[in-house]
C-alpha cells in the first residue's frame, strides 16, 4: 500500500509542477498566450508545448528515480523548471538571426521541432545531473 500512495503523491506533485511550469512559460512569452494559440491549430507553438511538459516530466522522472524524499522531487522538480526556462531564454538568445517567439508565432514547424529538441535534449543532461 505504501507504494500505491508513493506513486499517487509523486503523480500529484507531477502535474502540479508541470502546470506551474506551463503557468511560467506562458507569462514569459510576451508576443502570444501558448494556449490561445494551440487552440487555434498553430501547431509550431504545440511542439514548443509539448517539448517543455516532456522536458519538465524527464526531470522529474530522474528526480523521483534518484531521491529519496517527496520534497527532494519538489525542489529538483522546481529547479528542472528554472533550468529550463533558461534553456529556452538562451535558445531564443543564441538565434540571432531570428526570435524564436516571433517564428512560433508565425507556425513556423521547423522552429517548432527545434524547440522540443531542445526542451528534451536538455532535460536528459539536467536530469542525469541530479543526484
Amino acid at each position: 500500500m505504501e507504494l500505491f500512495i508513493a506513486t499517487v503523491v509523486y503523480f500529484v506533485i507531477a502535474i502540479i509542477i508541470v502546470l506551474a511550469g506551463l503557468f511560467i512559460f506562458e507569462n514569459m512569452t510576451r508576443k502570444y498566450k501558448d494556449m490561445e494559440e494551440v487552440k487555434n491549430g498553430n501547431i509550431a507553438v504545440a511542439l514548443s508545448v509539448v517539448g517543455k511538459i516532456v522536458g519538465i516530466c524527464i526531470i522529474l522522472s530522474f528526480a523521483i528515480y534518484n531521491s529519496g524524499r517527496f520534497t527532494d522531487t519538489i525542489i529538483w522538480g522546481l529547479v528542472g523548471v528554472v533550468l529550463q526556462m533558461i534553456a529556452y531564454w538562451l535558445f531564443d538568445l543564441f538565434t540571432r538571426n531570428f526570435s524564436v517567439e516571433e517564428e512560433l508565432k508565425k507556425n513556423n514547424i521547423a522552429v517548432g521541432v527545434m524547440s522540443v529538441g531542445v526542451s528534451i535534449g536538455l532535460a536528459f543532461v539536467i536530469g542525469a545531473s541530479i543526484t
